[in-house]
């Protein structure tokens, strides 16, 4: 697998949801097997993982919304990473 990189356009996996859970008080990723809570920082993240948005688009987002936030672009290119190792997300 190459390197996840700025030009590519994520997607959640086929049969994964992301959702408020009330009950967990948290987002979460939905798929057939089971569940993944999220922190704040995740959902943040895949809330804007649609298959249209390059991960740069993403990125630029983020920043409109966390001005202050530091090294959004490092963050969200290494979970992005791990959330395609873990198979939540496919890039294309």
């Amino acid at each position: 697998m190459s390197e996840t990189t700025l030009n590519d356009i994520p997607q959640l996996r086929r049969g994964f949801r992301l959702q408020w859970e009330p009950a967990q008080n948290c987002h979460v990723l939905l798929y057939p097997e089971g569940m993944v809570k999220l922190n704040d920082s995740a959902a943040a993240i895949l809330g804007q993982v649609d298959g249209d948005r390059s991960i740069a688009a993403i990125v630029a987002a983020l920043r409109e919304r966390f001005p202050k936030a530091e090294d959004i672009e490092t963050d969200v290119l290494e979970f992005l990473e791990v959330a395609r190792e873990r198979s939540w997300i496919e890039l294309h």
